[in-house]
């Protein structure tokens, strides 16, 4: 698709009955992020994600889709550590949980996590600019590569993980500009998210596209639907109906 100039579609999924429902929409790639933690489960950040929550959660989304090529993320302290354990954490993503490939956060420094992936036959996305599972060493959700140090930084990470071995590469949160000269040094496809309109796919949150997930919303966040207002009046509607004895009615009873 990079080759052909087609842009790429990503979108996060959880659970079967979206990954269906995102399958059926045509996208082109299924996410199974770590962000689960996040918009799912409630907390406060990525961290606390285990690779037995992410097996389950791929596990569901493969259970959904049958066309889009599924990529789970590596939870924090799946693949730090060693790439023995590295090949162990993907492993598991993909026996257990049917996933095609894999994506882990980092630079240069998980180049060689990446290439002993690669060698015994796991596909996997790099993810470069702003890591969530490194938000306590940044302080917080920050832009990355503004300075022109970090900037230069950032293309010779990338370039080291498409050495590698990485099939793609995830761009979050950096200067347009940044984004456009390391998806153009790449044969590889970038994938954008917050990172401008110059890469060759992009990625959001479901939950934040569909505009259910209100508690954080980055500014590069597009909702393409405001689900939560709906979903918030049918609720309230059905309390309602309840409570003054409207539903069920006798039709909509069995007889």
């Amino acid at each position: 698709m990079k080759e052909a100039g087609t842009k790429i579609t990503v979108l996060t999924a959880y659970d079967a009955t979206m990954a269906r429902l995102l399958d059926r929409a045509g996208i082109d790639v299924l996410l199974v992020g770590d962000s689960v933690g996040m918009v799912v489960l409630g907390y406060d950040n990525t961290i606390p994600v285990t690779l037995d929550m992410m097996i389950h959660h791929t596990k569901a989304v493969t259970r959904g889709a049958t066309r889009a090529l599924i990529v789970a993320d590596m939870p924090f302290l799946t693949y730090q550590i060693s790439a023995d354990e590295a090949i162990r954490s993907a492993g598991r993503l993909m026996q257990e949980g049917g996933a095609a490939a894999v994506k882990l956060e980092g630079g240069r420094a998980m180049a060689d996590r990446i290439q002993a992936m690669t060698e015994v036959g796991i596909p996997v996305f790099g993810h470069l600019g702003m890591t969530p599972q490194s938000v306590n060493q940044y302080g917080g959700y920050k832009v990355q590569g503004k300075s022109a140090e970090r900037a230069q930084t950032l293309v010779s990470d990338a370039k080291a993980l498409e050495e590698a071995g990485a099939v793609a590469i995830v761009l979050e949160a950096m200067p347009a500009s940044l984004a456009k000269t390391i998806t153009e040094q790449l044969t590889i496809p970038t994938i954008g998210i917050g990172a401008g309109p110059h890469c060759d796919g992009q990625v959001l949150v479901l939950y934040d596209l569909l505009g259910l997930f209100d508690e954080f919303v980055p500014k590069f966040v597009k909702p393409y639907a405001h689900l939560r207002a709906d979903a918030l009046q049918a609720l309230r509607r059905y309390k309602e109906e309840v409570e003054q004895g409207k539903f069920p009615s006798e039709s909509e009873s069995y007889h």
